[in-house]
Formats: structure tokens, C-alpha cells, sequence
């Protein structure tokens, strides 16, 4: 291939980890009753029970097998259950502001719902003067710090230019897939949204002069009040998340605890910064704990985007400003309410809707493939959120044989069974064998989620909204899912660029 020549991207797998096979531990649970069940007219010796025997047992295989929307019946059912408890509880309810809780000294501390309660918000000096947001997570004994990039894309610059920095960012993922490295997981978060034009009004009003002439000045109104708000603005950001487990004896090296473990994280981010800038990816700046609370706000109330747009431009360009800072205090970083519906998720005063990801192209694509996922749209604004978990090669061995394994075995009783091997099966077990080969020539290997959302402030155009990101999706060639029963999870994982949703690895699909 020559270097004009757009580099095409595939070979994508799905995990596979179930019990037994693909069955999960109730899915094997099932299967096996349904077998003792079978029996029983054999071992009875009874006919006349198998009239009764044969259905049950078919009905439990069903419920083993058969799929709705991507999920089996026993996830159906763990789903609902789950949901009418939280429900029944009023777990799925959520109220903050003069219900928030406060310390005794009658401080009140960042007040967040579900996942995300568990959370802290630290600071800590990033090495330069300033000062650094850490979301530390004392369940998983986990720190992430936050991001705001800029770049100048891929879908207007050259083919040669465009497979350098997609390769430029291989490279960041490929660096981290070493034996115990530090960082466990990295993020990359990107929100579409209308652009509210406060900037550019703040830029206008100051610079006007007095003696303009008053024509001038209403077609200037008048154009910025129409072409303001079409406009679309698009937010990046990286999150990197640091192991403390992995880093313990670093971390003891600078001091402990959690100001050693910031003082670990600000070193590998520094690290990271030329590896990022080869690949066009410039660091506009690393969020502090005002900055990063705003980023949870915003994804929470999308209306004070506007506020707080104004308020942060006015505060770095007005000379001797003496207003709020900017960023938003983390005390009022959460939701004032919230509520987990079945299938939405209502905060403040929006709806969002969260999907998963669950089938990339089978197909080779160009690096630009994703980009109808954030296509600008006058009623809703779209997140997508890519959480990757950087693999290292003594694991990703273990890991691709287990997957090899699997996948021989199940050949191999398909060959026995006289069932023919379809081409999707023959097709996915080339790739499993190219990505071994890939990984044995040096090549990295990562785990992959992605989340898509939609927000909008009108309840009416929720279902519109929705039916024109999975238009979008489809174009993509991608397979989405709606995330039923755990909305409000999801929507940490694909509203919030805190490197969530990327879970461990379980039994089960």
C-alpha cells in the first residue's frame, strides 16, 4: 500500500467468556434442567409424562437460547427484577440540592447519583503552577485526571497526514500495553452541541465601538441571533485513569497515599503530552477540580452551558475580573434531581438516552467512519465516549488462546454434529488468528467499549432525536443497543468523560 493510499481498519471481536460455551451461569443452569427434565419419561418409564416433560424442557431450552434485542431471558429477567426493586425502594430517585448532605463543620461535599457517589474530587499541584481535578475512586483504588483537547480532525487534511496521526495515536495505546502498567484505563470523550454564540457575544460587545453607527450595530444583532445558535461546537476530552495497585511501589516512592499517587499520575501524563501532540492531539488544558465539575454539570443541566460559557470567557478576558472563577464549584456539580426510567434517563431538566455499542463494522472502514455519530443536530446534542483498557502481551497471550480455544472446540463439534461452518464463523476465526499474529509480531492489544448518548430539553422530540442517531448509526455501519433497566449507568459511561463503563471481565456475554 502506498502512502496515499487512506489505511481501511477492522478485525474487531466480541468478548466471549460464558460459563459454559456462551451460556452464562443461569443460561448452563437452565440448560441443565432442561436435560434432567427430558429424562424423566426415559427413566420412568412413563410415556404419558412425556407429554408434560418434553414442553417444560423445551421452554427452558428457549429460555437458555433465544435471544431478544442482543440479551437472553435470564439477563431479561435479572434486568427487570433489579429495576422494580430500585423502583419499589425509590432507589431510582434522586434529590440533591437543600437535600443534599453536609459535614458537620456544615461544609457539603460533591453530591452525585448511583456510580458515581462513590467518587471524590481532589486536587493536586500539576507540576507547572497550577493545580489539577482527580476523581479518585476508593472502591476500585483507582485516579483519573481529566483533559480538554483540540485537534484539527482527520476529514479535511490530506490521506498521508490522515494515516500518520491515526497511527500517532496507535502508538499512545500501543505505549501503555506493557507487563503492570500503570494505566489501566483511557478515555476519549467527545459531546456535539449547539453553540449558544456567548462567546462570540461577549467578543462583540466589547469590542463595539461607541461611535458605530446604530444600523450597523442591529444587522450585527440580527446576524449573530440567527447564525449563533445554528452553529454546532464540539467538546473533546481524555481521561486517564491510573492503577494505585499497579503503581504501589511508585507510589510509595513519592510519598504515599493519595498525594504520592497524584504526584505518580501528573508524572505520566506529562509523559504522555509529546506522544499525544505527534498525533495532531493538543492539550489545551488539564481540567482543574472547577473545571472538571463543570464537565459533570453541563452533561447534567445542558441549559446552564449557556451561563456558564459567558461567565467563563468574561473571567479570562476581562481584565481585573472580580466575578466567579471559572469553572463550577464541586459542591454543585450533580443533578439537582434525577430519575432512572426503564429506558430514559431524566436529569434536571432533560432526558438522555444511552446506547452500547455492539457490533462495529464487519467490514474494513476508514479512519473517518464514526463521524456520523456526532452529526450537528438542531434539537439534541450527542456524547460518545471510547474507553480502552491497554492489554499487556504476557495477558493478551492468555487471553487470545483462551479465545482460540474456545473457538477450535466449537469448530470442532459443529464438524462432528454435520452442521456446515457458516462464512461469518470462518471469517471470524480468520481474524482471531490475524490478531494473534499481530500481537506476536509486537503489536498491542486493547479492550474496546463504546457509548453513544442523546440529550435533549424537549420530551416531545426524545423519540425524534433517537430515531436520527440510530439513522446515523446504521450509515456508521454500526449496531447499537439500548441500554434497558440501567440508564442511569449508562449515562456515567457515555455523558461523563470519566473513563467509565469499561467493566472487568466476567463470566457471562
Amino acid at each position: 500500500m502506498t502512502t496515499t493510499e487512506p489505511a481501511t481498519y477492522g478485525g474487531w471481536q466480541s468478548e466471549r467468556s460464558g460459563f459454559i460455551g456462551n451460556l452464562s451461569g443461569p443460561g448452563f443452569t437452565l440448560v441443565a434442567a432442561a436435560s434432567v427434565i427430558a429424562l424423566i419419561p426415559l427413566y420412568s418409564q412413563s410415556f404419558s409424562s412425556a407429554f408434560f416433560a418434553l414442553p417444560v424442557a423445551a421452554v427452558l431450552l428457549l429460555l437458555a437460547y433465544g435471544r431478544v434485542l442482543g440479551l437472553t431471558a435470564d439477563q431479561w429477567i435479572v434486568l427487570a427484577v433489579r429495576h422494580q426493586i430500585a423502583v419499589a425502594t425509590n432507589r431510582n430517585l434522586f434529590f440533591s440540592g437543600i437535600f443534599a448532605p453536609r459535614t458537620q463543620d456544615g461544609d457539603q461535599p460533591m453530591d452525585l447519583p448511583g456510580t458515581l457517589a462513590r467518587l471524590h474530587l481532589l486536587e493536586a499541584p500539576d507540576g507547572l503552577g497550577g493545580q489539577l481535578g482527580i476523581m479518585h475512586n476508593p472502591v476500585d483504588n483507582t485516579y483519573t485526571a481529566v483533559c480538554r483537547l483540540t485537534h484539527p480532525g482527520l476529514a479535511l487534511v490530506d490521506t498521508e497526514r490522515q494515516n500518520t496521526r491515526v497511527g500517532a495515536w496507535a502508538a499512545v495505546l500501543r505505549s501503555h500495553c506493557k507487563e503492570d502498567g500503570v494505566i489501566t484505563r483511557i478515555g476519549v470523550h467527545q459531546r456535539s452541541l449547539p453553540d449558544d454564540g456567548a462567546a462570540l457575544r461577549s467578543w462583540t460587545e466589547r469590542h463595539i465601538s461607541q461611535d458605530a453607527p446604530a444600523p450597523a450595530v442591529e444587522a450585527l444583532d440580527q446576524l449573530m441571533a440567527g447564525a449563533g445558535p445554528a452553529a454546532t461546537i464540539r467538546e473533546t476530552y481524555l481521561a486517564v485513569t491510573l492503577s494505585a495497585f499497579r503503581a504501589r511501589l511508585a507510589i510509595k516512592g513519592a510519598g504515599g497515599g493519595q498525594r504520592g499517587a497524584a504526584a505518580v499520575l501528573v508524572r505520566e501524563l506529562n509523559a504522555m503530552q509529546p506522544a499525544l501532540s505527534s498525533a495532531g492531539l493538543q492539550v489545551k488544558e488539564w481540567l482543574t477540580p472547577r473545571g472538571v465539575a463543570q464537565t459533570i454539570r453541563t452533561a447534567y443541566d445542558p441549559e446552564a452551558h449557556v451561563l456558564l460559557a459567558e461567565r467563563n470567557e468574561a473571567a479570562s478576558t476581562v481584565p481585573g475580573w472580580e466575578g466567579t472563577p471559572r469553572g463550577v464549584a464541586p459542591e454543585v456539580a450533580g443533578p439537582a434531581a434525577a430519575e432512572t426510567q426503564w429506558g430514559v434517563y431524566r436529569h434536571d431538566g432533560a432526558w438522555t438516552v444511552s446506547y452500547q455499542v455492539r457490533g462495529f463494522p464487519q467490514s474494513e472502514v476508514y479512519a473517518t467512519f464514526l463521524q456520523p455519530l456526532l452529526r450537528p443536530r438542531a434539537n439534541a446534542r450527542r456524547s460518545l465516549s471510547l474507553v480502552y483498557e491497554p492489554i499487556g502481551p504476557a495477558k493478551a497471550r492468555k487471553e487470545l488462546a483462551r479465545e482460540k480455544t474456545k473457538r477450535d472446540a466449537a469448530r470442532g463439534l459443529r464438524a462432528k454434529t454435520g452442521r456446515s461452518e457458516s462464512e461469518d464463523e470462518r471469517r471470524e476465526a480468520m481474524t482471531a488468528r490475524a490478531q494473534d499474529m499481530a500481537r506476536a509480531a509486537g503489536h498491542g492489544v486493547v479492550r474496546l467499549t463504546a457509548l453513544v448518548a442523546v440529550t435533549v430539553v424537549d420530551v416531545d422530540e426524545l423519540e425524534i432525536a433517537c430515531a436520527d442517531l440510530q439513522a446515523d448509526a446504521s450509515a456508521a455501519g454500526l449496531e447499537l443497543r439500548r441500554v434497558w433497566g440501567a440508564q442511569d449507568d449508562a449515562f456515567v459511561a457515555s455523558a461523563l468523560p470519566l473513563a467509565q463503563g469499561l467493566p472487568e471481565r466476567r463470566v457471562g456475554i
